[in-house]
Parts: structure tokens; C-alpha cells; sequence
């Protein structure tokens, strides 16, 4: 599994705007610039986020994007799971455990091994909140957390 640089970049702008106050709305531009992204990237980033509720927006003057949820509240996996569609290791877990249709999901003698790193993977992500990365962030004494 390759997490593309939509699901990481759709990361870096969740981070960023837990910076700012709840209620501020930032400029797509200088979330870009900030986080040196590509402002025409970015806009075929944020309406997805927007269309999640994670973000809200705001035209005009003053206009921009602030989170619409706390920040505690945003999972890693959340968003990567909305960016990249699924985090299955193989093509018959990508629609979840339950929803395995393979033909031979009986026999398969190395199911076992995919279905656990599957629900390793999904463990391991839901358990990081953007919050999570911003206090990781702040513990390393650094100023910007970079995915």
C-alpha cells in the first residue's frame, strides 16, 4: 500500500488549520504557501474534506477554510480512508472484512495474513487524530509537522 500525495497532502492542510483559532477562516493560498502545496492541487483536495464535514467555508472577503470538527475528532484513517478510497493490502479487502466476495477466500491459505495487516493498518490509523500529530509535533519542539 502507497498512500498517494492526496492523502497526504489532505493531512498537512487538516494540521495546518488545527493551527489557527476554531472559528478563523484561512485563505487557500496561504495554506499553500505555508505548506508549500500547490494551490491548484489543493482545490481538488478541499472539497472533498468540505464534502466530509471536516471542513467548513466561508466566499468573499475574508473567505477561506476552517475545520468544522475538533481536531481530537479527525482520524488519520478518516482522512486517508476518504482520500485513497481503501487501505486494503489486496483487492478482495477493499471493501472491508465483511464484504470479502473472493471465490476463494475459503482456500486462501494467505487470507489470514492480509486480514491482519488490514486491521493493523486501520488500528494504527484510527488510533492518530490530527490533534495527536500536532501534540507529537509540539513534544519534538518542532514549529510545522511534516507528512
Amino acid at each position: 500500500m502507497k498512500i498517494s500525495t492526496k492523502g497526504r497532502y489532505a493531512l498537512r492542510v487538516l494540521v495546518d488549520l488545527a493551527g489557527y483559532d476554531r472559528h478563523e477562516y484561512v485563505a487557500l493560498k496561504d495554506i499553500a504557501e505555508k505548506q508549500s502545496i500547490s494551490k491548484k492541487y489543493l482545490e481538488q483536495i478541499v472539497p472533498v474534506l468540505t464534502h466530509a464535514g471536516m471542513l467548513a467555508t466561508n466566499r468573499g472577503y475574508q473567505g477561506g477554510y476552517r475545520l468544522s470538527r475538533d481536531p481530537s475528532k479527525i482520524t488519520c484513517g478518516e482522512v486517508l480512508r476518504l482520500t485513497e478510497g481503501s487501505l486494503a493490502p489486496i483487492a478482495c479487502l477493499e471493501n472491508g472484512l465483511e464484504n470479502n466476495d473472493c471465490e476463494r477466500k475459503v482456500d486462501c491459505m494467505t487470507l489470514p495474513v492480509w486480514t491482519g495487516l488490514y486491521e493493523v493498518i486501520n488500528k494504527y490509523l484510527d488510533g492518530i487524530s490530527i490533534q495527536d500529530i500536532i501534540d507529537q509535533s509540539n513534544t519534538l519542539g518542532g514549529d510545522d509537522y511534516i507528512i
